[in-house]
């Protein structure tokens, strides 16, 4: 017989405890984190998102509603991080800055940050708020940009920026929302000569730099890499404008001008070298391709057509193809020729993101649609009415949680169970 040696009781339990600790790293796996949607349109601006697992039907009465809570006027869209909403409304005449939990919709904090922009179209905010290391990034239609505590609301640095910059408060509102490139913070500022666009230090508000002369637009801006040249491009009201994100300095300008200066959708790169362009009122879209050559940058037109006209929702790029909103119908366009593949009408100017293989659409008048991202023909796998009322923000993506708003409500939809 084999001849065992003998633990002593304190060797039992460090065996004991190993197996244990070991079995249990080999069998527990915690729960993926969730996927932040911390500006517009989402974690890279082009409103896609990388979550999966999302439901392919959804019964006629649509996603299961977890909440539904009152908010005030206004377009801005919703950022969300770590477990909070971040956008603007207005009421009784000022336009807030305010913090959501995302699992209640409880408010958690707001901050008054201007009063509130009236006109015909809708009164109150129209820029999303941006989420960077603790810090929100905040706009009023009027032009106050302000940096907050994410956690509390606490007022880190602001700026007046028509009176510090005059910058001018485009016919509809200040819309645009910033972007940060490392440490600086950009913005369209729209203002006195050599002030069109800005770059500030996101931590404290300094000015870093200033550039061109331009009136505002209202898109997002967006910051590429082609040949090794670092560029972010500003759809300003007039032109296209790509500088150094870190000097300001010029690397290309073209000219583009839309009725009303409505330069309104963000542009979209289509890596490795393409960026696409659109705006509405008749003037449709361009594909540009971006070439370097001893770190001078070349723009040359790939093609230009008028059936794809972006009056303010924002395109999404999906293997090859562009799907967005030419004036009031849903269409989806080949993006090596920009020959149409299929259009949707009846859904007016609406928004949309692209997920898990599909496009979630918001009609303006409210009708939330769930169709393939398909190339060759519209597929729609669900539809159903969130409410009746003008829908003008695009929708936010966060932990398979859907999040409408209009100028009434803001929803929260579960678009997993």
């Amino acid at each position: 017989m084999l001849n065992r040696p003998r633990l002593s009781a304190p060797a039992m339990a460090v065996v004991f405890f190993a197996t244990v600790f070991f079995i249990g790293t080999v069998t527990v796996s915690a729960e993926p984190e969730p996927v932040d949607w911390p500006g517009f349109r989402g974690p890279n601006g082009d409103g896609r998102s990388a979550e999966t697992g999302l439901l392919k039907e959804w019964p006629d009465s649509g996603p299961k509603q977890l909440w539904k809570v009152p908010i005030g006027g206004g377009f801005s869209g919703l950022t969300a991080v770590d477990g909070r909403l971040f956008t603007l409304y207005s009421q009784s005449g000022r336009e807030l800055v305010a913090s959501f939990d995302t699992a209640t919709g409880k408010e958690l904090w707001s901050h008054d940050l201007d009063e509130e922009r009236r006109d015909r179209f809708g009164n109150g905010p129209r820029s999303t708020p941006l989420v960077h290391d603790g810090l929100v990034y905040a706009v009023s239609a009027l032009g106050q940009l302000a940096a907050l505590k994410a956690s509390t609301g606490e007022v880190v640095w602001h700026h007046d920026l028509p009176r510090a910059f005059g910058a001018r408060v485009p016919e509809w509102g200040v819309s645009a929302a910033p972007i940060v490139e490392g440490e600086l913070l950009l913005f369209n500022v729209g203002g006195k000569p050599g002030h069109a666009v800005m770059a500030f230090d996101r931590k404290t508000g300094k000015v870093a730099w200033k550039a061109e002369t331009d009136i505002p637009g209202y898109a997002l801006p967006i910051t590429l890499t082609v040949g090794g040249v670092r560029q972010t491009v500003f759809f300003t009201g007039s032109n296209v404008i790509a500088v150094d994100p870190a000097t300001g300095t010029s690397l290309w300008k073209r000219p583009w001008k839309t009725a009303y200066d409505v330069n309104a959708a963000t542009p979209i790169f289509i890596a490795p070298d393409k960026l696409f362009v659109s705006s509405g009122y008749d003037t449709g879209a361009t594909l540009f391709k971006l070439s370097t050559k001893q770190g001078k940058v070349d723009v040359a037109e790939v093609w230009k057509t008028r059936g794809m006209k972006n009056q303010f929702s924002s395109s999404i790029y999906h293997d090859g193809y562009i799907y967005g909103f030419d004036n009031k119908n849903l269409k989806c366009i080949d993006a090596a020729t920009g020959e149409d593949t299929w259009r949707k009408g009846g859904l007016g100017h609406g928004s949309l993101l692209y997920a898990d293989g599909h496009l979630v659409i918001l009609s303006e008048s409210g009708q939330l649609v769930l169709a393939e991202a398909h190339p060759k023909a519209y597929r729609e796998k669900a539809s159903f009415q969130v409410a009746d009322a003008k829908h003008w923000t695009v929708p936010t993506l966060y932990d398979g949680k859907l999040y409408v708003r209009n100028e009434q409500d803001l929803v929260c939809l579960d678009l997993k169970s």
